[in-house]
């Protein structure tokens, strides 16, 4: 069994609590989106989206986490005046939410946004998770709302606002480790300010957002740090531009298209599972559930020798 002793073993969610630590969760992704940077928009159609929420549940995923707004870089999410607004937002997610439950009503549904009116139309919807990217920054309700639903929570960090993100001055590797640490003990005291319980709380350091190429490997290796914050981790790089690049070399000198980034997510899952992840974000869920099986092995064979 991974060693949590030092965070809380359970996530209280909405209505339920959810055991961390036995073993990796796995948290498959559904966009409802029509400018999704991974899948293009595949399941921007309510009934696409369902069946393919369903076929996540099949092959394992523990959690569904759905956004109908992207956050790639360089668009509009957080800003004055984003692209989506909470009306659409809400379109786009209902009649999703609705159809999952329906056929599957103990279906753990997290919910991907940072506006306060969807959140709440969300959970009454049904979904048990908020998964705020911008830490509780961008919608000064968000927290407030949370804290009032009683809904788990990821709180992530992200660095400037997606548009920004390419202009952003680069950070040495304990620069960054210092900045995400810093945000996530920010947006933890917003939690704890508007009265959010800790166990209602996972972190999520924020992959590709806001961080160079270099910067997330840096991160990535010391992840383990962060649970100095007393918090379980979620960890979110699949497909994500940084292992792209690294591939490069393999594709005649460019990124590594997203189609063919799937082993390095994978490779990415099992190093973030080995510094502490207890949850990792995906998008292919079967190869995700194995990979997470064996990082767990070598879990409890460390932890045995040290007599955890």
């Amino acid at each position: 069994m991974k060693d949590f002793s030092h965070v809380m073993p359970d996530w209280r969610l909405r209505t339920r609590l959810l055991e961390l630590g036995r073993r990796t969760l796995v948290m498959g992704i559904v966009n409802v989106t029509p400018d999704s940077f991974s899948d293009g928009g595949r399941f921007f159609n309510p009934e696409a989206a369902v069946k393919h929420a369903l076929e996540l549940l099949d092959e394992g995923a523990d959690i569904l986490d759905l956004g109908a707004e992207s956050t790639r870089p360089g668009s509009q999410a957080g800003g004055a005046a984003p692209l989506v607004s909470a009306e659409e937002e809400q379109a786009r997610l209902l009649p999703v939410i609705h159809g999952i439950l329906k056929s599957r009503p103990d279906a753990i549904l997290s919910i991907d946004t940072y506006k306060a009116a969807t959140a709440r139309a969300a959970l009454q919807a049904g979904a048990e998770i908020i998964n705020d990217v911008s830490g509780f920054n961008w919608d000064a309700e968000m927290a407030e709302l949370c804290a009032e639903t009683g809904c788990g929570v990821v709180l992530t960090h992200t660095r400037g606002r997606p548009e920004e993100w390419r202009s952003l001055p680069r950070l040495v590797a304990d620069e960054m480790l210092a900045v995400v640490r810093d945000g996530l003990a920010a947006s933890l005291k917003l939690a704890s300010d508007a009265g959010i319980p800790p166990k209602a709380l996972v972190l999520d350091p924020g992959y590709g957002f806001g961080k160079s190429f270099e910067a997330n490997y840096a991160l990535l290796a010391r992840q383990q740090q962060l649970l100095a914050l007393g918090r379980p981790l979620l960890a979110g790089v699949s497909r994500k531009m940084f292992l792209g690049r690294t591939l490069a070399p393999l594709h005649g000198g460019q990124d590594a298209p997203v189609a063919a980034r799937e082993a390095a997510s994978v490779a990415a899952q099992v190093a973030a599972i080995l510094h502490g992840a207890a949850i990792v974000r995906v998008h292919a869920v079967r190869p995700a559930v194995e990979a997470a099986r064996i990082a767990d092995a070598v879990l409890d064979v460390d932890a045995c020798r040290h007599g955890l």
